[in-house]
């Protein structure tokens, strides 16, 4: 079972692996979303949804899920993108 701090580092680091396609474009936003993790402790309920995640398997789908709903329904006329992740990540929690 991983510790939530290890879910918090397999998060950060998935989102700093940047391929070269759109969707991962989005990891930045996401990493500006999470402060780039730099007050982990005093932000820690931003990361509430990972108790749900129970491996570093579910923790990519999770990210890959959350840039492929960015890339078909984020409407930037809208919404504000970090509104847009608050929003998605709490309906997935």
């Amino acid at each position: 079972m991983l510790t939530f701090e290890q879910k918090i580092m397999f998060l950060k680091d998935y989102l700093v692996d940047i391929k070269g396609n759109y969707a991962d474009s989005f990891k930045t936003d996401i990493l500006f979303y999470f402060d780039e993790f730099e007050d982990i402790e005093n932000n820690k309920n931003n990361f509430d949804f990972l108790i749900q995640l129970n491996s570093k398997e579910e923790i990519h789908n999770f990210v890959d899920y959350l840039t492929s709903k960015i890339v078909l329904k984020y409407n930037e006329k809208e919404d504000q993108l970090s509104d847009f992740i608050f929003y998605t990540i709490n309906s997935y929690s």
